[in-house]
């Protein structure tokens, strides 16, 4: 078994691994718990095989797993993902359609995050949602003391 490229769905709980070999034909499928899917993975492909998996959540911190055990990881986004589903959606359709996108010559991947990036991307987020709400509560109040015949200026301060 010669698997070139494994295409990876990733969920809370269960992985699903889809491995094909140079032909294009699967010659690995298999579901594996979170804890265990890594060492499958190390087992069965060779260092240097292509990995991808769906871009969303904790895709970033698996990619640097993969990384650090030498594999070559491709995060695919989502909607390049979904015209490769041949049949009905679930998690091992999913991880043949991740294998399938990846394969394709002009698809577009992810650049796989620094846990420093992330870091830095979850600060800024945490503040726009700070100040979204700031900004509805002092709206909140305004229209309050408005009833009362108090009129503020518009702005925050």
């Amino acid at each position: 078994m010669n698997i070139i490229r494994v295409g990876v769905d990733i969920a809370k709980s269960v992985f699903h691994v889809h491995g094909v070999d140079r032909y294009g034909k699967t010659v690995w499928q298999a579901k594996y718990t979170r804890t265990k899917w890594l060492n499958a993975l190390s087992r069965k492909v060779p260092a240097g095989c292509p990995v991808g998996m769906e871009a969303c959540a904790s895709a970033h911190h698996w990619g640097r797993e993969l990384q650090k055990l030498g594999y070559h990881v491709r995060l695919v986004p989502a909607q390049f993902v979904k015209p490769y589903v041949k049949s009905n959606k679930n998690d091992k359709v999913d991880a043949e359609a991740i294998c399938e996108a990846m394969s394709r010559p002009n698809m577009r991947f992810v650049v796989l995050k620094t846990a420093e990036q992330q870091d830095i991307q979850a600060a800024h987020r945490i503040r726009e949602e700070l100040v979204g709400q700031r900004t509805a509560k002092a709206n909140q109040i305004r229209g309050l003391v408005g009833e009362y015949g108090v009129i503020s200026p518009v702005g925050i301060h």
